[in-house]
């Protein structure tokens, strides 16, 4: 906004003139710096995009607000296969995005670097011949159906680039948001707000209670919370027998920068002292990674490259790792693929989904702690140590001498792909943000609720997959040697309800906001609802309710839950 002073002159009629012509002057910047909308979505995340998709079809007048310049978050940047549990749990324009992908590769053009025919899917994403939808894709097929899709709308403004001012930039009154403000000085007033980052940065301006990090076990009545240095999930300690255990190291792995030495100070990535008691909360996160879209196409890849301020220190427990194994390499983990730290899911056109598997490989465990009430510039600096940790990680399993020769062999003839993203090395720039804040509503999904000890009665989509956590810290153990802890695998039975109450605030703290991203979940509920495909689940029945409340004038929390059952029904949506 500008203001301008002026004198005025004996001629009445150009004072008149002039006092218009300001007038009109500031109109004119104030439309260009404050735009209103029926519904905000702070976000283009899979989630953000589905909540637009749902408010234009309901015909409200919505903004989609991207901070970056790609959108569709992990969707777009490397999750090609779509972790998934069951996939009669997902419905509406969730399952018409995977019907999508599936029409997007019926079409000879788009299978550029191998032919269709020979394409096989593989694991939870396989696709049966008579199966309406497909749940692999690359990245950039998925970015493409997204455009696509939204172009097919007439009520939504889609803006890149644009940040939340994080410090001031939310106006409350009388309980609710009435308008949010961008570093741009971009303003933005609304009827009803949805929050769909991965980082719940809208919420927390918001002054929305929230949490970070492990619960307690004793907190909800829990058992897969909290620490879990002594304990692996149940599920796999019934099947499998392992030479290392699963995703950690294996025995007799040194952590000290000279072996045997504890005054030499520890390897890099190990945090100092114990690791905590089990079942006790803490205040870490699971660990983020890029999920990698590789190839093994001679004209389509780019070879592994030594990233600036690689350190050969940074990468000494993967090395000892290898050289404490005893017999072939090969034998070193009964599980996965004997030869790399990763596991390699095929995409369509000789592409891959690799993502974090084994003691050392992908996930820069212990490194993300500060990331989600991270400054923007804090965050990018995160962003980019994660991914100069996984370029150099890369380049020493494929080419470090200490390496063996036949892991060597394996790695060095994949690459990242030249015609997926916009970056010239091949690497994207989403982060795998597995989980940062989580709201604290009237109601906490936990693992009661994933093992259906308690049903939510106000169900608004399904989880299906199991309760999911990466590692989360590196340590010391009692003997010595270095382990990482976190790590929780563990089997949900069936798809289980997910409440509305866990994806709107507390009432006192906002009545027109919804947060599908980071909802009202416990760290391990958190776990088997933190999937792609459920995220665009409950970004579209947050649409529904927020077109509900307008129409209706209601707080969103006093919508009849029984009139939006029958909306999310009459849209689709799967509710058991």
């Amino acid at each position: 906004m500008f203001t301008v002073s002026f004198k005025l002159l004996p001629s009445k009629k150009f004072n008149i003139l002039l006092a218009s012509l300001l007038i009109w002057a500031n109109q004119q910047v104030f439309s260009q710096t404050t735009q209103s909308f029926d519904i905000v979505v702070y976000g283009g995340t899979s989630a953000g995009i589905i909540s637009a998709i749902q408010s234009s079809r309901l015909g409200k007048k919505v903004i989609l607000i991207e901070q970056s310049n790609r959108i569709g978050g992990l969707t777009t940047g490397g999750l090609g296969q779509t972790d998934i549990g069951n996939k009669q749990a997902i419905g509406g324009i969730s399952r018409e995005f995977y019907q999508n992908v599936k029409s997007y590769y019926q079409k000879p053009e788009n299978w550029n670097w191998q032919k269709r025919e020979t394409y096989r899917d593989g694991g939870q994403t396989t696709s049966a011949a008579n199966e309406d939808a497909m749940w692999t894709f690359e990245p950039s097929a998925a970015l493409k159906i997204y455009k696509d899709m939204l172009s097919r709308e007439k009520n939504i403004t889609l803006v890149y680039s644009q940040r939340l001012n994080r410090k001031t930039g939310v106006k409350k009154t009388a309980g609710k948001i009435s308008s949010i403000q961008m570093e741009s000085g971009q303003i933005y007033t609304g009827k009803m707000f949805i929050d769909a980052t991965y980082e719940g940065d809208l919420m927390a301006a918001a002054g929305i209670s929230y949490t970070v990090g492990r619960e307690s076990n004793a907190q909800y009545g829990e058992s897969l919370n909290g620490i879990q240095a002594n304990k692996m999930s149940l599920t796999l300690r019934k099947t499998i027998s392992m030479n290392g255990a699963y995703h950690n190291f294996i025995e007799g792995v040194d952590p000290y920068i000279k072996k045997g030495d504890p005054k030499s100070g520890l390897l890099p990535f190990i945090n100092p002292g114990k690791p905590g008691v089990d079942g006790k909360g803490d205040t870490k996160i699971q660990a983020y990674c890029y999920r990698m879209t590789l190839t093994d196409h001679p004209e389509n890849r780019i070879p592994f490259s030594k990233p600036a301020g690689y350190k050969e220190q940074d990468y000494e427990l993967l090395l000892r790792n290898y050289e404490a194994a005893e017999g072939p390499v090969e034998k070193m983990y009964e599980y996965g693929d004997p030869l790399v730290p990763w596991i390699n899911s095929g995409m369509p056109n000789r592409k891959t989904d690799t993502n974090n598997q084994k003691g050392f490989s992908t996930d820069f465990i212990g490194q993300n702690y500060t990331y989600p009430e991270a400054t923007y510039e804090e965050r990018e600096k995160i962003a980019q140590r994660h991914r100069q940790y996984q370029q150099g990680l890369m380049w020493t399993l494929a080419y470090h001498p200490r390496i063996p020769a036949k892991v060597r062999e394996a790695v060095s003839k994949w690459g990242t792909c030249k015609d997926e993203y916009e970056s010239k090395d091949g690497w994207q720039s989403q982060l795998y943000i597995r989980e940062a804040r989580r709201m604290i509503s009237e109601y906490v999904m936990t693992q009661k609720n994933c093992e259906k000890f308690e049903v939510a009665q106000d169900p608004i989509g399904l989880g299906a997959y199991g309760m999911d956590s990466h590692n989360i810290q590196r340590y010391v153990d009692v003997n010595g040697y270095v382990k990482n802890e976190g790590n929780v695998e563990a089997h949900v039975a069936s798809p289980f309800p997910v409440s509305y109450r866990s994806i709107v605030p507390k009432k006192s703290e906002a009545s027109n906001l919804f947060v599908p991203v980071c909802l009202s979940a416990t760290h391990i509920a958190f776990g088997s609802i933190r999937m792609e495909p459920v995220f665009m689940v409950l970004g579209q029945s947050a649409a529904i309710a927020a077109s509900m409340a307008i129409d209706n004038n209601y707080a969103v929390q006093d919508i009849p839950y029984k009139e939006l059952e029958a909306n999310l029904l009459k849209n689709k949506q799967v509710l058991q």
